[in-house]
This record gives C-alpha cells, sequence and structure tokens, in this order.
C-alpha cells in the first residue's frame, strides 16, 4: 500500500465551512493522527476518511490550544467506548509536550465518567516528548522539535516513512530560525496560511502569530522542500482558496503546491 497523508482538516480555529486542521500519515499497516481539530466532528471526518477509530493507535497533539486538542478528547472517548465493546485492540498511544498532555488528561478527568476515565488511564499509553527527542512511531522514525512559540508552547516534527520520505510539520506557526536544520530538505513541508498576503490587513495573521501564502511560499524555497502543502487557513475563499493560494505561494516557491481541502489525501 502507497505511503499517504490525508488531511482530515484544513482549516483555522473559528471556521465553519471546513474542520479545523489534522491529518493522518498513513504507512500501510500503521498510521499516526496528527491533532484532532476542536471537537466531535472529528469523528465524522474519520469516518469519511474511512478511518475506524479502532485504526487510530498513534496521536500527536502540537499544543492545547482548543482547535487542536479538544477533538482529542472525542477522539479518547470514542476508543473508551470501542474498548467497552470489545472493539479496539492494544492501547492508543498518545505523544505530546508536558503541558498538552496535561491539558488532554484533564479535560478527561473532568468530563468522563469515573469507569470512562479509569478505562481511558488504563488503555491509553502517554508519552511525553521533549525538544528534540526522537521516536519510532508508526513505522516512521521521527524528531520533534519545539517551534519556540511565544503563544502556546507547541511542537512540529521530522519523520522519515519507511520508504524514506521526508515529511516535515510546522504546526501552526511561521518557521522560527532555530528550527531550519530540522526543517531542511523534505519531501513535504507542511506550514500554515491564515490567509493570502494581499488580504493581510483584513485577517491581520501576524497579529496571531501566523502567516500567509506568501510567507509559505518563501519559507518553502528557503528550506529547499520538494513539495509544500498549505493549510491552517480562514474559510471564507473556500471556492477560490487552491487557485489563490497556490498562486501566490508560487511567487517565491518553485516546487509543487497543495492546498488541500478536507479529506484531499496525496501519495508520498
Amino acid at each position: 500500500m502507497a505511503e499517504r497523508l490525508t488531511i482530515l482538516g484544513t482549516g483555522s480555529a473559528f471556521v465553519t465551512r471546513c474542520y479545523n486542521t489534522c491529518f493522518i500519515i498513513d504507512c500501510g499497516e500503521s498510521r499516526l493522527m496528527v491533532d484532532a481539530g476542536g471537537g466531535n466532528g472529528i469523528l465524522a471526518q474519520l469516518e469519511k476518511a474511512g478511518v475506524a477509530i479502532a485504526d487510530v493507535g498513534n496521536l500527536f497533539l502540537t499544543h492545547a490550544h482548543t482547535d487542536h486538542v479538544i477533538g482529542a478528547v472525542w477522539v479518547a472517548r470514542a476508543v473508551v467506548n470501542a474498548v467497552k465493546r470489545q472493539a479496539y485492540d492494544g492501547a492508543l498511544h498518545i505523544y505530546g509536550h508536558k503541558r498538552v498532555i496535561d491539558v488532554l488528561t484533564e479535560i478527561c478527568r473532568l468530563t468522563f465518567s469515573k469507569k470512562d476515565f479509569g478505562i481511558f488511564q488504563e488503555r491509553t499509553e502517554i508519552d511525553v516528548l521533549t525538544d528534540g527527542c526522537q521516536r519510532k512511531i508508526a513505522d516512521m522514525d521521527i524528531t520533534f522539535f519545539s517551534l519556540h512559540s511565544t503563544k502556546e508552547e507547541q511542537y512540529g516534527f521530522r519523520a522519515v516513512t519507511p520508504e524514506g520520505k521526508t515529511v516535515v510539520c510546522l504546526g501552526d506557526e511561521p518557521l522560527n530560525d532555530a528550527n531550519r536544520d530540522v526543517a531542511q530538505n523534505a519531501d513535504w513541508l507542511l506550514t500554515e496560511a491564515f490567509c493570502l498576503h494581499s488580504e493581510a490587513e483584513r485577517y491581520k495573521p501576524y497579529e496571531k502569530h501566523h502567516s500567509t501564502a506568501l510567507d509559505a511560499g518563501k519559507t518553502a524555497a528557503m528550506l529547499h522542500a520538494r513539495n509544500l502543502i498549505i493549510y491552517h487557513t480562514e474559510d471564507d475563499s473556500l471556492p477560490s482558496r487552491q487557485k489563490a493560494y497556490a498562486a501566490e505561494a508560487a511567487l517565491n516557491f518553485s516546487g509543487h503546491i497543495v492546498v488541500p481541502d478536507d479529506l484531499d489525501s496525496v501519495t508520498l
């Protein structure tokens, strides 16, 4: 089976016309889910993508903002329900830095029944990550790194798939110079663009610690990426988003540019 990356959601925090940004890297027999968006809409996105909750075995959370972590509460609850039906084997492995793990665990503790929270504790394997740590997850060799955010602690990663493809995820903030080396020469670079540069006055991305499609193209060119995936956008321009964002990013980046819609997938 070909290695694939499926985008479950492409939007920023307050979108209503698409789902919040999250995705799955599928290496055939194993997969890694990255973030889960901001609500139980994640269950619908997984269903539409043909991913059963029993097949979600690895979940990495970049940070604790609501549009990334609240969906993980629903994933955890769905796993608990599957366990009670004897429809989930093994453990749900959850990866993240200490703060995001603490936030997820506390929300589950406060909102799950005592019995369900007990199952959550029994059937999850929590791995608290530190800057620069390396893990073998879903048959991929992954290096996690801090984005050095001044807004909310956040991690990205560099993953090498079994077939040797390199995937770099920069979370939902612009590249920090400290991460230039670890982010270089990716086959696939995932980075945010809140809006078009031509609409920066309207959306004010920099005030939100975000950037534009023009910036995404500059980042991809600087890092010598081969393919660029742009996500975490506004949702006012969905009918024209693919063409407009790709055109703006292409002003600085000559590689392949993907501006996906929800549930689009690419072969790595």
